[in-house]
């Protein structure tokens, strides 16, 4: 009995400690942040707001700009860019570079006002609205940072905590758009962010297929890279399969177990 309770404990401590380091990521980390202002988005009246999460618009040049949340409404659109840093941030309209400071510490981030100005710019090209009255570029960072800039006083630009999101989008009370232009620019937004996720289901599936059929090659005796035989070799560590066509081809099939 004694024997499973210490058991169970290392277990749990384990998973403690990999949740942790899972949790500590930079990628879990910016999901986490664009998860909570998606909760405080969700505030906002839908009769009112359009909210749309993730939006890719595609450029002209063949590339594609990514914006993390777009909300559109009579009283203009409002294009949101998050951060989940921690530390003090410094920084202001001009500068090329922002810095955050945790401790004695100190690293650069590009300026993420000027990267969300080339998000509008995406969204003015898509649109086909060049007015710059109605858009409003809001950063958002979330209470994990301690904000410390300064003379961000350009017009129709916010740089807040997430907390204050909805309270920010609700001081804009002048209409700008009319009930047809908003259902014309979220139908819009509707349809890439519909095209967007079908081509991600589309990627993952080809993603798979594309495994599978590595796979089966390697099953199959032949070298997945160039299509040269597998042949089983020993080296330091044990027996392996490796391509025939050695040194020119290098693939070595991992070995399972």
């Amino acid at each position: 009995m004694k024997i499973e309770v210490v058991t169970m404990g290392i277990v749990i401590f384990i998973l403690v400690i990999v949740g942790l380091a899972v949790l500590g990521s930079p990628k879990v980390k910016g999901f986490l942040g664009e998860a909570s202002v998606r909760i405080y988005l969700n505030k906002l009246d839908p009769e009112q707001y359009k909210v749309f999460n993730d939006v890719l618009i595609p450029l002209k040049n063949r590339k594609a700009s990514q914006i993390d949340h777009v909300v559109v409404s009579a009283f203009g659109i409002f294009v949101i860019e998050t951060k989940n840093y921690k530390g003090w941030i410094y920084g202001d309209s001009k500068s090329k570079y922002w810095t955050q400071v945790i401790y004695k510490r100190k690293e650069k981030l590009y300026n993420p006002l000027w990267q969300n100005y080339g998000h509008i710019k995406a969204l003015q090209e898509y649109l086909g609205i060049e007015n710059q009255e109605i858009y409003h570029s809001i950063v958002s960072f979330s209470n994990r940072a301690t904000l410390k800039n300064k003379n961000i006083n350009e017009p129709n630009t916010s740089v807040i905590y997430s907390s204050r999101l909805v309270s920010t989008i609700h001081t804009c009370k002048n209409s700008k758009l009319t009930a047809v232009e908003v259902g014309r620019i979220a139908s819009k937004l509707e349809n890439i962010t519909k095209a967007d996720s079908d081509k991600k289901k589309q990627h993952v599936k080809n993603v798979k297929d594309s495994q599978r059929f590595y796979q089966y090659k390697i099953n199959a005796n032949m070298c997945p890279k160039c299509g040269s035989d597998l042949v089983e070799r020993k080296g330091k560590y044990g027996a392996f399969k490796g391509c025939s066509n050695y040194p020119k081809c290098r693939f070595v099939a991992k070995q399972s177990g």
